[in-house]
């Protein structure tokens, strides 16, 4: 009797919301295996032509560099949260700690538009950065770094830093303090001690955090449309012009499909590249 009011105020919305998720991509599903129309906003029959077109090298060259951007994005998530998330699991001050959580948490508590919006005051021609290099005289003239893929990689790394440091934190808080006193009681200096003992037991927050900043990299739309201005093509951007600017919707949803079974993809074989390592960390 006491497992009712569970299953109905619990489990029956998340239901619902998981069928209204297959319902939404069932519907694009049906649409990318449907013909194109000019000038006609409906859908014609079935066809598999929208898949064959992703084979020429116009759309492959966007899937490889979406998928190199993501990588560049997820390791320098990486190497910018571990220390950050090291600093936050061992310093023995709470203001500190306080510090560095609520700094690197931020960026979560603002919406993608804005702290994109933000970086286009830094990286514009006219912006922060320029005007140091500016003023001290190291340039003559602004350096281009809106509309690059630097400057993308950059602001997508804000976007993925928060649940990088969570993820990172987690798996730090579980390294045994004992285990890295033990290595240096055998002789291991700091250095050392970090790379045999707490990087290989912190391996599973790494794996977690680098697919999912990947992944959430891939679905990323604002920062690349906003940041790369049109010059970057990733998958998002190139859906949305094809979706709202010439009305293909069945090609739209092909990529939209090739996107998200790419995406499985490459977290599976991260997965199973990273087991070993993983395992590791896990025992």
């Amino acid at each position: 009797m006491k497992t009712r009011p569970f299953l109905a105020l619990f489990v029956s919305p998340a239901a619902l919301a998981a069928l209204a998720l297959v319902a939404a991509l069932a519907a694009i599903l049906q649409f990318a295996f449907r013909a194109f129309v000019p000038g006609s906003m409906e859908p014609g029959g079935l066809t598999l032509a929208n898949f064959a077109a992703l084979l020429r090298p116009l759309y492959a060259d966007v899937f490889l560099q979406t998928v190199a951007i993501c990588l560049m994005t997820a390791l320098a998530t990486l190497i910018v949260a571990y220390p950050l998330a090291y600093a936050i699991v061992r310093s023995r001050s709470i203001a500190l700690k306080s510090f560095l959580l609520i700094t690197a948490l931020t960026p979560m508590f603002l919406g993608e538009v804005v702290r994109t919006y933000s970086w286009i005051i830094v990286l514009g021609n006219s912006g922060f950065i320029n005007s140091i290099l500016l003023a001290i005289g190291v340039v003559n003239r602004p350096v281009q770094l809106m509309f690059t893929t630097f400057g993308v990689v950059v602001a997508l790394v804000h976007v993925t830093l928060p649940v990088m440091v969570i993820m990172l934190a987690a798996a730090l808080s579980h390294v045994d303090l004992d285990y890295e006193k033990a290595a240096t009681s055998l002789g291991a200096g700091p250095v050392r001690a970090f790379l045999t003992v707490t990087l290989p037991l912190s391996m599973p927050g790494i794996v977690a955090g680098v697919t999912t900043a990947f992944a959430w990299t891939f679905s990323a739309f604002a920062t690349p449309q906003m940041i790369g201005g049109g010059r970057v093509p990733m998958v998002s951007t190139l859906i949305y012009q094809l979706g709202f600017s010439s009305f293909n919707f069945p090609f739209a949803a092909a990529l939209s499909v090739t996107g998200l079974a790419l995406t499985v993809a490459v977290l599976a074989l991260a997965k199973a590249a990273l087991a070993p390592l993983e395992r590791l960390g896990a025992h």
